[in-house]
């Protein structure tokens, strides 16, 4: 399909294009894309594209193909009652005349671009904040670096008119709420937020429920995510400011773990970078190297820097992206994946040769010396 709403500058398209868009879409059947670990911003994008198809009769599913481990992610689906579909490799996608991708565009979604790609569904709408990925076409773009949450720009359309909101409506409470909630969590309680951010949070705030959003985000952490903490401060390297930290293997489950761990040790004095990796495994889950970047100084691309970090695969996709203050990666074993049949001094090696390879890249990318890394040197 052609792009016909394109919005590679960032400006707000008007509001009339999407509603042109999905009304041409009537009757049709979507699948709606989420990262593969998806956080609240997605979630609520999801969710809010969801219920916006039906006012345009068009039934909608929302996938993701990864887990769902974050404290808040899981009350926030469970509080709310959003119905997400996670996505196994034998289920048959042809059913879907097109697929839309929020809060992402396609280079985060696993196996899911590609399993659409093989059924013939066609990318019909990308809604994103994050840098342009340049790996999907749809007819509908609105891709906006500039602005905090994906949630802000759904909260733009609903202020806009694309469906009338009420407050007695309970579903439309639950979608405001979901995303307030994802407008606070992807702005980092509004320290990375823009103008429209402020602005999208003020409007749902008619809509809101106050009581449910104090629920998810009143979540504790888990003892599980304790210990990942714990052994990023134990394995944690500062070099020129910049803070690493390998945790070893987790399960997949775990793996919320990562990016929580980042946002902690960000906060220790004369960090300014914080990046934490390890390689998540699980039953019916392929080994990947997964990281997260967090950063406060404002000269720090985390887009760029990842990508520069860990480049492209066999096809030409990048490893990970990012947003202003944020990124991540997710770097396939293949056929490294595997225990040794239990051997754990084959698995103690195989980390040590994988966090040796990420830490010198990162050394490589900052200008040091890995034997900089140790003071007594």
């Amino acid at each position: 399909m052609q792009n016909q709403h394109e919005n590679p500058a960032g400006n707000v398209p008007a509001q009339q294009d999407l509603a042109t868009v999905l009304s041409s879409f009537k009757g049709q059947k979507h699948a709606i894309i989420l990262q593969e670990f998806p956080d609240p911003d997605a979630i609520a994008c999801g969710f809010a594209h969801q219920i916006i198809c039906r006012h345009f009769d068009i039934e909608a599913d929302i996938y993701y193909c990864g887990r769902i481990s974050h404290q808040q992610n899981i009350a926030l689906v469970k509080l709310l009652g959003i119905g997400l579909i996670r996505f196994e490799g034998s289920m048959d996608l042809k059913s879907y005349d097109g697929a839309v991708f929020v809060d992402n565009q396609g280079t985060t979604t696993g196996s899911l671009a590609d399993a659409l790609k093989k059924a013939g569904v066609p990318s019909v709408i990308i809604i994103d904040h994050h840098e342009p990925q340049d790996r999907l076409k749809a007819e509908f773009t609105d891709i906006r670096p500039k602005i905090g949450a994906a949630s802000s720009i759904y909260s733009q359309y609903l202020e806009k008119g694309i469906i009338g909101l009420k407050s007695s409506e309970k579903e439309h409470v639950l979608m405001a709420t979901a995303l307030t909630h994802g407008i606070i969590t992807d702005t980092n309680g509004f320290i990375n937020a823009w103008e429209e951010d402020f602005h999208a949070a003020a409007f749902l705030s008619r809509y809101r429920d106050q009581d449910l959003l104090s629920q998810i985000m009143n979540q504790a952490r888990s003892r599980q995510t304790m210990k990942v903490i714990h052994q990023a401060l134990g394995s944690r390297e500062i070099v020129e400011n910049f803070c690493f930290a390998g945790v070893g293997y987790l399960r997949a489950e775990d793996r919320d773990a990562i990016p929580q761990a980042a946002d902690f040790l960000l906060t220790e004095e004369n960090v300014h970078t914080a990046i934490v990796y390890g390689i998540v495994t699980g039953d019916k889950w392929d080994e990947a190297v997964i990281g997260s970047m967090r950063t406060n100084r404002i000269t720090i691309d985390p887009d760029q820097f990842i990508k520069d970090v860990f480049g492209k695969d066999a096809s030409g996709q990048y490893f990970g992206g990012g947003k202003m203050s944020a990124g991540g990666f997710h770097i396939p074993i293949g056929f490294l994946s595997g225990d040794g049949g239990g051997d754990d001094r084959f698995r103690e090696h195989k980390w040590n040769v994988f966090n040796e390879q990420i830490q010198q890249k990162i050394f490589d990318k900052i200008g040091v010396k890995s034997k900089e890394k140790k003071p007594e040197e």
